[in-house]
């Protein structure tokens, strides 16, 4: 099996592409979570506002380093938003939900942005893309994590 040196170039694109589809949609999951921070009420009103505060904090940090990971494969981030929601298979939330539709939504989009993330790190491995396969698998374990934290509250 022949190798893609992704330092080359060779290959580059796709991977590019998939952290750019992956940028996108930890913005919009990061804004989504954020919103339901601030906008959180009831019975689980403090534990629910400090849960997503970990939350978008964790993804608003990890969006540098992706968009970092774009620059060194040489190609430059988006720069914009309407790029950025363009790219996103996430949907935004405009209506303000009750609480545990704030949960469930959040754990269902944490497993959606898991599926963006797979295909792309198989390209990454394939490549031998290390780096970028590092950063995939750790961005799949904290995802998967906080799927499972939120949807363990809703039982």
């Amino acid at each position: 099996m022949s190798r893609v040196n992704y330092m080359s170039g060779q290959g580059n694109q796709d991977i590019v592409d998939g952290l750019g589809r992956i940028l996108a949609d930890t913005f919009v999951l990061y804004f989504k979570t954020h919103s339901f921070h601030w906008n959180v009420e009831g019975d689980r009103f403090g534990q629910l506002h400090e849960m997503f505060s970990v939350q978008y904090l964790e993804m608003w940090n990890i969006t540098d380093d992706i968009a970092e990971r774009i620059r060194a494969l040489g190609a430059y981030a988006p720069n914009s938003y309407r790029t950025l929601l363009k790219e996103a298979s996430l949907q935004e939330q405009s209506e303000t939900l009750k609480a545990d539709d704030m949960v469930a939504e959040l754990a269902q989009d944490h497993q959606k942005i898991v599926e963006t993330i797979h295909p792309v790190l198989r390209v990454a491995a394939e490549a031998g893309d290390e780096v970028t396969a590092g950063l995939l698998t750790d961005r799949i374990n904290v995802h998967e994590k906080t799927a499972w934290m939120l949807n363990s509250l809703l039982k």
